[in-house]
């Protein structure tokens, strides 16, 4: 049950398994799990079993590090052939359904390493809450108790992978949707820094935000997985380069079990301040038990109220992208759509349904994202005169300030809550209303590009090839916490 990746292909080279058994039995345990936790939206079992009598014929010769390990997709990733259904049930419409075809960047890359695709997770409609509802299939419940939120918008892939329904599967983040449901369930979320994965093929709910990352049980299945994901896109702008700029792989040359020993971390002062996601009492606790953890595995750790203050927030909302969130739709309908639509006024003349606002660029940046009262004049960033006072500039400011508080404090990383609450029981009303949390307030991590893992309560001590090498982020979740994380890649 809690077989790792080295495990699993050692007992292939042992001819105890086959790819194809296991697959099955991966299989086996969707089919008796997912009518419960509802976490998988499609099986592609003609597809998978494909695969693996495919890798089974190929015994004989050189295999990549994912060789037989059955994997799943999130619902906004394309995976050729499958629904893209982006989590809403206008992109599930019969006769009009979003079948992708071809696979995203990431998507090919984990096949190429030989993972077997069971099929597509569940999550919410266009990645846009902190809960896991979909229109197009329902609602997820956590794999530890049903009833209870696995958190959004990656909760169907971290249910999936917390009740062994696959080994490992894909998350993207706009804000906080690897980190926060993965801190909900103890599994292993790494959110890279923006552009070493490739967001292309992947369906946007902010596109100079969104992120994708792998979530898996353990630390070294993750880095093993990073290292797969990773590479340079044509088709992703913040990917050129990354090659050279990226610390080589594999990731896992770097995990240590000591790799605490002698570091020092803080925690940003704004997560006790920030009226707009207040730390409950609860979470408090968590993190100082946390804290408490690192420590006695020789870290230090630093509380300082100067550390990333209230200001560096107020900085770091100026990052304004609400221009340029149709574009980004813009460029994913035209590369991955169907063949019936490639804009959203092709899909709007096929079904006779309004594209929504979370791809025409009027869904709130903040808050509970909802529909803005006044729609935001959208632009093309390439050719956009106000990107650079939009976008770029503040970008550049709020990742100075971040910078200048890692100097200035000699730290090696950051230690916060993956979310400001426990994940709440969706079966009754929370403050007097149906739930849409657990709310989180680690967006500031994706509007300057710095990485971030969570269910960690630690980084290891390598250094990047550049001169600034101590960006990474480590968040504390909330139930037990792993021994080590490599410090992830990161572009000057």
């Amino acid at each position: 049950m809690e077989i790792d990746i080295a495990q699993l292909q050692a007992l292939y080279a042992a001819r105890r398994y086959t790819v194809t058994e296991v697959t099955r039995w991966y299989m086996g345990r969707i089919a008796r799990y997912n009518p419960i936790y509802h976490s998988v939206q499609s099986v592609d079992v003609k597809g998978a079993l494909a695969t693996a009598r495919r890798e089974d014929q190929q015994r004989g010769i050189a295999h990549g590090a994912l060789w037989g390990v059955p994997i799943v997709i999130k619902a906004n990733t394309a995976v050729e052939g499958l629904p893209d259904t982006d989590g809403w049930a206008g992109f599930a419409i019969p006769g009009h359904e979003f079948i992708a075809p071809r696979d995203a960047t990431v998507v090919a890359r984990l096949r190429a390493a030989g993972a077997v695709v069971l099929g597509i997770t569940n999550m919410p409609d266009f990645a846009a809450s902190d809960t896991n509802r979909s229109t197009a299939f329902g609602r997820t419940g956590n794999a530890y108790d049903v009833r209870f939120s696995p958190g959004g918008s990656s909760g169907g892939t971290v249910t999936t992978v917390t009740s062994n329904e696959a080994m490992l599967g894909t998350g993207t983040d706009t804000a906080n949707s690897i980190r926060m449901p993965s801190g909900t369930s103890s599994v292993v979320g790494v959110l890279p820094t923006r552009g070493l994965t490739s967001i292309g093929g992947i369906a946007p709910l902010d596109w100079l935000r969104d992120n994708t990352g792998p979530i898996a049980r353990n630390v070294t299945d993750a880095a093993i997985a990073l290292g797969v994901m990773a590479g340079e896109d044509p088709l992703d702008f913040r990917t050129a380069d990354a090659t050279q700029k990226a610390q080589p792989g594999p990731y896992t040359r770097y995990l240590k079990l000591d790799a605490l020993k002698g570091k020092r971390f803080g925690v940003p002062a704004f997560f006790f301040t920030d009226s707009n996601a207040p730390m409950r009492p609860e979470t408090r606790a968590m993190l100082m038990q946390a804290i408490a953890e690192l420590r006695a595995a020789g870290a230090e750790v630093i509380l300082d109220d100067a550390l990333l203050p209230q200001s560096f927030m107020d900085q770091n909302r100026k990052v304004n992208t609400l221009p340029y969130r149709k574009d980004g739709a813009d460029q994913w309908l035209a590369q991955f759509g169907p063949a019936e639509y490639r804009t959203g006024e092709q899909f709007t003349a096929a079904t006779g349904v309004a594209m929504p606002a979370a791809l025409v660029g009027t869904l709130a940046s903040t808050g509970a994202l909802a529909a803005t009262s006044t729609p935001t004049p959208q632009a093309r960033l390439r050719d956009d005169p106000q990107a650079e006072a939009n976008y770029f500039a503040p970008q550049r400011a709020s990742l100075a300030q971040y910078l200048d508080a890692l100097d200035s404090f000699h730290l090696d990383g950051l230690v916060y809550p993956s979310a400001q609450m426990p994940p709440p029981d969706e079966t009754m009303a929370q403050d007097g209303q149906l739930s849409s949390g657990p709310h989180s307030a680690t967006g500031f991590i994706n509007r300057i590009g710095v990485p971030a893992s969570i269910r960690m309560a630690c980084l290891s001590g390598w250094n990047f090839r550049r001169d600034r090498g101590r960006t990474a982020i480590c968040s504390a979740g909330p139930m037990r916490s792993s021994r080590a994380l490599m410090r992830d890649v990161r572009r000057s």
